[in-house]
């Protein structure tokens, strides 16, 4: 059964090797899953939104603990309510219901048992909105082989080229040796992107780089692999909205916003190297009017 994989998680490359019934490893994570928030969240890739947005649900906890995360509420305090397998099932069903462009699990890694078995019981009552895994990348492969078929769109970061910045900041070891195999075992399993007629993703990869201050040429290098690795049949987005939060004021390189000139150099780069399906953020999105209010909202029943 799937939920055995609990008893000796090693669904990411942390390989705790503990029975999540019994206690949590690095994640934080027990054998619950942790919700935060239900939402319909208008402020992702224009292909992921539509007219009511994406139908983001923010599982707490995390296998990274960046220093700079936005959503610290929920990655490092845990901040979350617990949920059945058969609950998490009747929330993609609601979110489809109220007009979803998809279902966007976000942060998903430490239950994908638990989703996988949450997503059959929905298929069978008619959930058909296309499913969005978005991760931070630190993944297994292991794990990502069990969402064949169940995924359709994959959203994964590649936040480091370096090893050492990955280190100081995401405590993540081979963080970049992780990400670019798992980003493409997503490739494989869904394969080039593919969009209905009005223009929603319905199926692909779209891999999000969050550019930091001071780390610009590190950005040069990840759109380098990126665009040798895939070309034009993935999509890029890269965002300058990176905010100095929870415990970026202990780093002095990360404690500014970015500048125009750091974002600008790098989707320059992006152009210069002949990369063409790229999302560019434009104006000031390093705000945390941006950051989602964790309030458990849509997660239990009213």
């Amino acid at each position: 059964m799937i939920l055995d994989l609990l008893k000796d998680c090693k669904l990411c490359p942390r390989n705790c090797n503990i029975n999540r019934n019994e206690k949590s490893g690095f994640c934080g994570a027990g054998e619950k899953i942790s919700v935060a928030l239900v939402s319909l969240h208008k402020w992702e890739e224009p292909c992921l939104v539509g007219d009511n947005g994406a139908g983001t649900i923010f599982f707490s906890h995390c296998n990274l603990k960046c220093v700079y995360c936005q959503n610290f509420k929920i990655s490092s305090e845990g901040y979350g309510k617990e949920i059945s397998i058969e609950r998490l099932a009747e929330i993609f069903l609601e979110q489809q219901q109220r007009g979803a462009a998809n279902i966007e699990l976000v942060t998903p890694t430490h239950y994908v048992p638990q989703i996988c078995m949450a997503l059959d019981i929905a298929k069978s009552h008619g959930l058909n909105i296309p499913i969005v895994y978005n991760t931070n990348s630190y993944e297994n492969l292991s794990t990502l082989e069990l969402l064949k078929n169940r995924v359709d769109i994959f959203l994964p970061d590649l936040k480091y080229f370096d090893d050492e910045i990955a280190k100081t900041f995401s405590n993540a070891p081979n963080y970049f040796q992780v990400a670019t195999s798992a980003i493409q075992k997503m490739f494989e399993l869904v394969g080039e992107n593919k969009f209905d007629s009005s223009g929603m993703m319905t199926r692909g990869v779209i891999v999000r780089h969050l550019v930091l201050p001071n780390f610009r040429r590190d950005s040069f290098k990840i759109l380098d692999w990126l665009n040798k690795n895939f070309g034009d049949k993935i999509f890029i987005s890269l965002m300058n909205q990176y905010t100095p939060l929870f415990r970026a004021g202990e780093f002095k390189k990360i404690n500014r916003r970015l500048t125009t000139f750091e974002y600008d150099s790098v989707t320059n780069y992006a152009v210069d190297i002949g990369i063409k399906n790229c999302y560019i953020q434009i104006g000031k999105t390093a705000d945390e009017k941006f950051v989602p209010n964790f309030d458990g909202n849509g997660v239990v029943v009213r």
